[in-house]
């Protein structure tokens, strides 16, 4: 079976639904993603019983604050055994620089977020940053990139031009991932599995579509078939 592509958003209140899903599938069938809430409610111990069966785990708390504190944080994540972990790229250079040097011995990816598939234009602009998404994004992946990061999240709809510029093994991270006939919920630049793989994205980040599926399971084995079909 070829390498999964999907990352499965744990987006649950409590470990003990999130287990439901979890036993249900397998790692050969996705990755799974652990966000801010789940981490809250269970802890680094459940980080570490996921990673001890056999799971990629994506640690999903976009670390931003000043370079040491988030360095110490990214040391810390790495120690759990994690596949990946995240930092903001709005926390600048010298924060990227030292989580970059913080776990350099590790074999956990760091990846940096560049802008929340929450936000548009108008949301951008609300909080200072005016402009265009897109070349929002542009500038904080070239700057992750320079401060060696292995790749950046972000909208597929901005995956076609990271690919063109960042090169093939710079790692797109990609959320807001929707099936064509899935509600969009609260994301506002999504993409479908397919556009997004023909985009450029590595991994897809998708929740509810799988989470909230009659069949979890035949889900994923649909979409990493879909998703083979455009590999071949």
């Amino acid at each position: 079976m070829p390498e999964s592509r999907i990352i499965v958003a744990l987006d649950y209140s409590n470990e003990t639904d999130a287990w439901h899903l979890i036993n249900k599938l397998e790692p050969q069938l996705c990755r799974l993603k652990v966000g801010k809430e789940l981490f809250t409610i269970a802890g680094p111990r459940f980080v570490e019983k996921l990673v001890s069966t056999g799971y990629d785990v994506f640690l999903d708390l976009k670390f931003h604050d000043i370079p040491n504190t988030v360095a110490q944080a990214c040391k810390a994540a790495a120690g759990l055994g994690v596949w990946m972990l995240n930092v903001h790229a709005l926390g600048g250079r010298k924060m990227m620089l030292a989580a970059r040097d913080a776990i350099q011995t590790t074999s956990t990816k760091l990846i940096a977020v560049t802008l929340l598939t929450s936000l548009d234009k108008e949301d951008l602009a609300e909080i200072g940053l005016p402009g265009q998404p897109a070349d929002i994004v542009q500038r904080l992946a070239h700057l992750a990139y320079d401060c060696g990061m292995d790749g950046v999240v972000c909208s597929a709809q901005e995956a076609i031009q990271l690919r063109q510029t960042l090169g093939h093994s710079f790692c797109l991270v990609t959320p807001g991932i929707r099936p064509a006939d899935a509600h969009s919920g609260d994301q506002k630049r999504i993409t479908t599995p397919a556009q997004a793989i023909i985009n450029g994205a590595h991994y897809l980040v998708i929740g509810r579509p799988i989470t909230q599926a009659q069949d979890p399971v035949l889900t994923c084995e649909r979409l990493n078939a879909e998703i083979a079909i455009l590999q071949s």
